[in-house]
């Protein structure tokens, strides 16, 4: 449907000055987000609302003239699922950052374009915790965390962020407000509603706020680093670890994440190793101590040539910092197709295996780091994007490490969301019965499909 000439008009008249936004420049910066997905279209207009009214004025317009939707928080999604529409508004929420912390229910009530790390911050005045960490923690909003029901580092102890949510105001495909939830912990009347949402990357519905759990403060922590001659090493120790114990953190770094971080900022970490294991525990007391001397015994007996231990929170830090770079160290080496393929934890090996042997066969780059404690990897597939053969080979890299990850009982994306990256190899995990429900539901809620389209269905 091509837009009426007025029709734009409308909308800018409809909402205060400075919320629509048509100037190319701006336009352009809204396009992407950190996948640099190069199908991104080009909207009509950047619409930065301020708050549920103004976003429900947008989507009514939008509903009646039929025009995409594509909700955005703060771009750092890595699966092109906020990527522009041709013809379309971005709806941006990243002036709506309101935080407020409810003490007595231990709860934080969060506008969608807050920042993960004000939410932690906000909670941490009052001696509470909110768990979820991506790595992107400092830049990346709540309201993208909710869209893909993101991870992080800490979530093999956890959890991820649905576990988290206790409510959430949604904008649905025409215009209406609801509010689901609330802060009460515990609540199952009607259908589970909430958790629908969570994970459903802007394509049922827009979130504008959030009220999440907290938790008290994280306990003190012991780090420990351990350095293998082999991936495959590092990831027999993960599955023997996980056979008994849970640490509050368990990091995996092959030999090319290593020297991508240490070549783009360097952190001290040893250039000839294999691979690095990064493990925290915060078990209380005594409990810590067995923890971590328990976790030794097993990377050791899976063949670490060397073991080192901190309580020192700013030493065992830096090791957690320099894990947190590998993504855009790894970028400076070239254009990425980023993967977050999952596995049960005991078929980690396997899968670090196979991602081993498709690098080989098609003769590309593909560091790794991994939320191992939980089976979650991040291949990173390396190209140069102006050798078209290269590029080739890497696209065939990209799609063959999800069909090993579904052949092994896994998943095509443990959080980073379907997007538009991986959108094509869903059928082949979910099956034809769950992708027809998947499109009713859809087809429910946003019957005009203006709604984030082109992503995840």
């Amino acid at each position: 449907m091509t837009l009426a000439p007025d029709a734009l008009a409308e909308l800018v008249d409809a909402l205060p000055g400075s919320v629509v936004r048509t100037d190319p420049e701006v336009v352009e910066k809204y396009r992407w987000d950190w996948s640099r997905d190069p199908g991104a279209g080009t909207p009509v207009a950047v619409v930065r609302p301020e708050d549920d009214e103004q976003v429900q004025v947008a989507v009514r317009w939008a509903a009646r003239h039929r025009v995409p939707v594509v909700p955005r928080g703060a771009g750092s999604g890595l699966s092109g699922g906020s990527s522009a529409v041709d013809g379309g508004i971005v709806l941006s929420l990243e002036r709506m950052s309101a935080v407020e912390i409810d003490t007595q229910c231990q709860v934080a009530v969060a506008e969608a374009g807050a920042f993960n790390a004000d939410v932690k911050a906000a909670a941490a005045e009052h001696g509470l915790w909110y768990p979820p960490d991506p790595s992107s923690w400092q830049i990346c909003s709540i309201g993208g965390n909710v869209a893909t029901n993101a991870g992080g580092l800490c979530c093999v102890k956890y959890g991820v962020t649905t576990d988290y949510v206790l409510g959430l105001d949604v904008v649905l495909a025409d215009g209406t407000l609801v509010r689901l939830g609330g802060k009460r912990i515990k609540d199952v009347a009607g259908l589970s509603l909430l958790k629908l949402f969570v994970g459903s990357e802007g394509t049922l519905g827009i979130v504008t706020r959030a009220i999440l759990r907290l938790v008290p403060a994280q306990a003190p922590r012991s780090t420990l680093v351990a350095s293998f001659p082999t991936v495959d090493a590092a990831a027999h120790a993960v599955v023997a670890v996980r056979r008994s114990l849970r640490p509050s953190m368990m990091e995996l770094m092959d030999a090319a994440s290593i020297n991508a971080v240490e070549d783009y900022r360097p952190m001290g970490l040893d250039r000839s190793a294999g691979a690095l294991l990064i493990v925290q525990c915060d078990a209380p007391g005594a409990a810590r101590s067995e923890e971590i001397a328990a976790v030794r015994v097993a990377c050791e007996e899976a063949g670490a040539a060397d073991v080192f231990e901190t309580d020192d929170p700013d030493e065992g830090e830096m090791f957690v910092e320099a894990r947190r770079l590998a993504f855009p160290a790894v970028e400076a080496r070239g254009a990425l197709f980023l993967e977050d393929v999952g596995a049960p934890v005991p078929l980690l090996p396997d899968l670090l295996a196979g991602i081993a042997s498709i690098a080989a066969a098609h003769e590309v780059e593909i560091p790794v780091v991994a939320h191992a404690g939980d089976g979650n990897t991040h291949p990173v597939i390396v190209y140069d994007p102006t050798d078209p053969a290269g590029e080739k080979r890497a696209r065939l890299a990209f799609a063959e490490v999800m069909r090993t990850a579904i052949a092994l009982g896994g998943t095509i994306t443990g959080e980073h969301g379907v997007g538009r990256a991986k959108k094509a190899a869903l059928p082949d995990q979910l099956g034809a019965d769950v992708m027809a429900l998947s499109h009713r539901i859809k087809a429910a809620l946003d019957p005009d499909g203006i709604l984030n389209p082109g992503a995840v269905l």
